[in-house]
């Protein structure tokens, strides 16, 4: 923090806001001596996130085209094909900057996973598994379930699971009296807001078989009363999330996602009303088609 150009009283504030925790241990109605915390961060408290994206700012990949990428405690290094023998290099490069920054590399909660294209022919040779790192095929980031072949169905299946609760929980509050506004408004704000959350970041990799689940669970909340009856499907709210983020993206230059955007083309001339100015990108394939940007970029444009 002494690093940044803050004011005096705000870096004052954080060092009395950081110096001063104890931490106990309870169990059994029997509670341990207290014991300093001389460093970390308090999770769920509002300077948190930044705290550490303060801290994390000096870690970058080691080999040109990984990437490294931090929100608030989660670390990525996404290495592509083309750099596989850098995973161990890039591994360790974390080990050493956690060393010199008083942390621990936990390697048994860190997890590796291979993405691959299940259509393409022949199969990729997988690399061999890194030294005391999980290979799994499923992970979850920030929220989203994703599998080694860029399926989000069983995201899907876990965010239904999630929203038959919530429904079993709105139908014992409306046997107990709610009235039918606030079982509505309860729907919308728990159950509709599981279906669409960080939905532009995964809606394209979705079939319709995915997406006919999710509206599925709107359907049931209808016939069941606990919704309105002419509630937004599922669609019409991820493309209004869609158009808003892109919209932000678009003219906020200071957006973590605008550096991606392609280049504008000047047209001198305007036949028709178009959404963006925009280049259009190369199409590489049915991946990358399913990407938010390019969604976007290609979005109304014929």
């Amino acid at each position: 923090m002494a690093d940044l150009d803050i004011p005096d009283d705000v870096y004052n504030w954080l060092v009395s806001y950081f110096n001063g925790h104890s931490h106990c241990t309870r169990y059994a109605g029997e509670s341990s001596a207290l014991l300093e915390i001389s460093a970390g961060i308090i999770q769920r408290s509002g300077i948190g996130p930044a705290s550490y994206v303060v801290n994390s700012s000096d870690l970058a990949a080691l080999r040109p085209g990984n990437f490294v990428c931090k929100y608030a405690d989660g670390t990525y290094i996404i290495i592509p094909s083309d750099n596989v023998d850098s995973r161990s290099e890039e591994l360790a490069n974390v080990d050493t900057w956690a060393q010199t920054n008083n942390l621990t590399l936990n390697r048994a909660k860190s997890q590796e996973i291979v993405f691959t294209d299940k259509r393409r022919k022949p199969r990729i040779q997988q690399p061999p598994p890194l030294a005391n790192i999980s290979r799994v095929e499923v992970i979850k980031i920030l929220g989203v379930t994703v599998t080694n072949t860029l399926s989000v169905r069983e995201h899907v299946s876990c965010v239904i699971s999630s929203c038959s609760q919530s429904v079993h929980a709105l139908r014992v509050f409306r046997s107990h009296g709610m009235t039918a506004a606030s079982v509505h408004i309860i729907f919308k704000s728990v159950v509709v807001a599981k279906l669409v959350y960080a939905a532009s970041s995964w809606w394209g990799f979705a079939t319709a078989d995915d997406r006919n689940r999710l509206q599925a669970v709107i359907h049931r909340g209808i016939r069941s009363g606990l919704c309105e009856q002419h509630h937004k499907t599922v669609q019409e709210q991820v493309d209004e999330a869609d158009d808003k983020l892109f919209t932000n993206i678009k003219y906020n230059k200071q957006h973590v996602l605008h550096s991606i955007l392609p280049s504008t083309i000047n047209r001198k001339y305007n036949l028709r009303p178009r959404p963006h100015n925009f280049k259009l990108t190369t199409r590489h394939s049915s991946i990358t088609d399913c990407d938010f940007i390019t969604r976007m970029i290609f979005k109304d444009v014929y």
